[in-house]
């Protein structure tokens, strides 16, 4: 008997424990975040407010958010879709719905589910019709990116989730529903404007790929409007913001604020939601959001799996390339040292039992067919393959050099694939390009080619201004081209990165940057991860008392872009001045 009052007592005293150091993490937390009382009441009716439906302004930020989005998408253009992802408000409602759970709060998750719903269907019907209003409806790489979430999507919506919540908190920052960190890693806005597009895609077209395409950005955006509720909710949990103190003073607003008011009388007039309202458990709050999250793994975890898959064979196929640009170099030298030929377009095409090697290169001296089947033994010996294996497509193109320019193609050609004429197209643009100039103070920094599914053929050219370059101007320049390229037909489009002169946000004397006002930034990031030859001048400016104040800026700067944006230093430019007023600036040029 003594035994077993010992050990229960051992128990109690371990319960206690565990329980006092909940409640001691709890405290802590609460306290390096500064929120009190006061501050909690302050977030609960700020983020009860924030899922209004009478805000007129939220209602068109969604509206123009959407719109922004899915033009993007469809222009396939990063930096639209980032600018959208900084005017979505929809992060206020989702951390709303946390509230709700970690709560138990029945009106303020009925309030936020119904927001969260109407601007779903909002955004998705205006990004259908605006996709069945567009003459164009192409299936660009960044609505592909979108339509195949995998469990990466899901571990940086948490992460962002919380981050959200903190951030939302803080006693300094206030209500911040729209944090561009958390904007542009979440993404909300584009993944529903897929939905759109897919929907739109199909009605327009008749086509069902667009459903698969809706279907694909509907779970990437349930996945971030799951998540970021669940951390959401957790860090609520944490700072203990529903104590009987908090909850009184909300009873109190809720009684003078009128939509309040109104939500309570209509869920009283429903018995199921009113005998809801008295249910307090937090288990069956963490289930009603843990349910969700675990449906959702499945499919993301089976787009995991396959995208693990592609990278194992794009890794396969990388080194593949590798081994048969290695064997071919023996090739391009002859006996006597000189050079022979060189390699202008190396493609392969390998299955399990099957290799085919697409070569296309200019020499001087036609390969003869055994030099081709001792190249085919090579490689096979390289990879382990047979020789009867391996398939040899070998495309020369004379020089001025060569003297025998009889046909060349010795081996049974396959047909081109996509790929194959779309590198023939940009070779042939790239020859004929050679030496184009943009009226100054344009400077061409690159071009793309896109084939859409009518056959017209788009360039897209990228050019370095500080202006735009007008009407008259993109008419000329279009003939130009046409001229240059003998595409009658072509389609060019001009895309100006602006090299305008801009601030750069630091707070405080430590140099932090202004995470609340990166977009300028952030937009720069992007251009420079698009196009490689462009590069960043930054000016710091100083005084003669600066306490290293501009090591520190300098070195905020470097972190933001190699971690958020992998843009490496070397394409930074620092140089310091001293300014009276000045602010510390930025702007985008041509790396020299």
């Amino acid at each position: 008997m003594t035994n077993e009052t010992n050990q229960s007592a051992g128990s109690f005293r371990l319960f206690m424990k565990i329980y006092r150091g909940w409640r001691n993490f709890r405290d802590l937390f609460a306290s390096c975040l500064d929120i009190d009382y006061a501050r909690k009441v302050e977030i609960y009716t700020q983020l009860s407010t924030s899922a209004t439906l009478k805000d007129v302004v939220y209602w068109l930020q969604i509206l123009f958010s959407a719109g922004i989005a899915t033009l993007g998408l469809v222009l396939n253009s990063s930096a639209v879709i980032i600018g959208a992802m900084l005017i979505s408000p929809l992060m206020a409602p989702i951390l709303s719905q946390g509230l709700s759970l970690a709560t138990g709060d029945l009106a303020l998750g009925v309030r936020a589910l119904v927001n969260l719903f109407l601007s779903t269907l909002l955004g998705v019907a205006f990004a259908v019709v605006l996709v069945a209003l567009l003459p164009f409806k192409d299936v660009t790489p960044e609505i592909l990116a979108r339509t195949e979430p995998n469990t990466l999507d899901l571990v940086i919506a948490l992460f962002s989730g919380a981050i959200g919540s903190i951030a939302t908190c803080r006693k300094e920052k206030g209500v911040v529903t729209s944090i561009p960190g958390v904007a542009i890693a979440v993404a909300l806005m584009p993944p529903l404007c897929v939905i759109g597009f897919g929907l739109g895609y199909a009605i327009s077209l008749g086509d069902w790929k667009g459903i698969e395409i809706a279907e694909g950005g509907g779970l990437l955006y349930l996945t971030n409007l799951v998540a970021i509720t669940f951390t959401a909710m957790l860090v609520f949990v944490l700072l203990r913001i529903d104590t009987i103190k908090v909850r009184e003073a909300v009873r109190d607003w809720r009684e003078k604020d009128s939509e309040s008011s109104w939500w309570l009388n209509q869920i009283n007039k429903i018995p199921t939601l009113e005998k809801a309202r008295a249910v307090r458990s937090f288990s069956l709050r963490l289930l009603m959001i843990l349910l969700p999250l675990l449906i959702i793994f499945f499919p993301l975890s089976s787009s995991f799996s396959k995208l693990r898959a592609e990278i194992t064979k794009k890794q396969a196929e990388n080194r593949t390339l590798q081994i048969v640009r290695d064997v071919w170099k023996r090739y391009e030298i002859d006996s006597e040292g000189n050079t022979r030929s060189y390699l202008d377009d190396l493609q392969i095409n390998e299955t399990d039992d099957k290799l085919q090697i697409y070569l296309r290169v200019f020499d001087n001296v036609p390969y003869t067919p055994a030099e081709r089947a001792q190249f085919i033994n090579l490689v096979g010996s390289k990879l382990g393959r047979k020789p009867e294996s391996i398939s040899l497509q070998l495309i020369e193109i004379p020089t001025s050099a060569r003297e025998d320019v009889s046909p060349i193609a010795k081996t049974t050609p396959t047909p081109a694939t996509v790929e194959q004429r779309q590198a023939f197209y940009l070779q042939q643009i790239n020859d004929a390009l050679s030496g184009f100039r943009l009226p100054p103070p344009a400077i061409l920094i690159g071009y793309d080619v896109t084939t859409r599914s009518s056959g017209a053929t788009i360039l897209e050219m990228s050019y370095l201004s500080e202006r735009r370059i007008d009407d008259d101007g993109e008419v000329a320049l279009r003939e130009i081209v046409r001229s240059r390229l003998n595409l009658p037909d072509l389609g060019l489009r001009l895309t100006r990165v602006s090299q305008d002169v801009k601030s750069i946000p630091f707070e405080g004397p430590e140099g932090r940057l202004d995470t609340e006002k990166l977009q300028d930034l952030s937009l720069a990031a992007e251009e420079l991860r698009r196009h490689p030859q462009l590069q960043l001048r930054v000016v710091l400016i100083g005084d003669e008392n600066d306490n290293g104040a501009s090591e520190k800026k300098k070195n905020a700067i470097l972190e933001f872009f190699a971690k958020s944006r992998e843009i490496s230093e070397d394409r930074i430019i620092f140089s310091e001045e001293t300014e009276s007023g000045g602010s510390d600036r930025f702007q985008i040029t041509v790396g020299k």
